[in-house]
This record gives C-alpha cells, structure tokens and sequence, in this order.
C-alpha cells in the first residue's frame, strides 16, 4: 500500500469509502454523467440493504475487538474472498439493531460503469439535512 493509498481511504467509514477529492468528484460525475447505471443510492432501509448483500454473497460482520460495552462496533460486509479471517460474522437482527440504534444510511451502487455488479458501500451518519 502506498502512502497516497494511506491519505484517501478512511478505514473507519466503511468498506469501499475513500475521503479523496476525486473520489466525491467522481461520485458527482457518476450522477450526471455517467447515468443511473452506475450511480449511488442511499437507503435505510433493511429489505433492499440484505438484498443488496445477498445478491454478492455478503454476510454481515464487524470487526472483533471494536465492541464496546457488549455491542458491535466497526459494521462491515464479509464478502467472498474478501476479509473473512479478520472479520467476524453477525446475524442480521444484531447489524441492523446497531445500524438502526446509530441512525446510519447506507450508500451503495448496483453496477459498475462496465455493467457488472458494483460491491461498493459505505455506511454514512446522517448530514443535519438529513434528519
């Protein structure tokens, strides 16, 4: 991993997340230009998040050793392939009464601009517009 690397992915924002310019630009770009196909959505809602996973293979997960007081701490998806040693699996009622409990929306992308499905995520609190 390269210092650049370092500076643009914020380990704590999620899975996919980055705090880069360009990438909050490129979101911008893949909104207007690059069409619906590939652009962000945000959600809170539990049917269309599992769904989401599902359809990728994805399991719900933290990170062991973030607990704190008996109560999940770093939310992740483990996906095939992916972080599976490190993570540590949830069901889904504990993920999402801690998603629920944190007031957190969910940005995810369907596809990618090629047409293949996109894992990209990340778990969001809301701005003060948002509430």
């Amino acid at each position: 991993m390269n210092d650049h690397r370092l500076r643009t992915r914020n380990p704590y924002a999620g899975s996919g997340s980055a705090t880069s310019p360009q990438f909050q630009s490129l979101e911008r770009m893949d909104a207007t230009r690059l069409g619906t196909l590939n652009r962000t959505r945000v959600t809170r809602n539990h049917d269309i998040i599992r769904q989401w996973a599902e359809r990728r293979g994805a399991r719900p997960a933290t990170m062991p050793g973030s607990e704190y007081n008996g109560r999940l701490g770093v939310l992740r998806f483990d996906f095939p392939g992916y972080g599976g040693a490190v993570l540590r699996p949830v069901d889904w009622d504990e993920w999402f009464a801690t998603f629920d409990a944190r007031h957190l929306h969910f940005r995810y992308q369907d596809r990618r601009p090629d047409g293949t499905p996109s894992n990209f995520n990340r778990l969001e609190r809301p701005t003060r517009e948002d509430h």
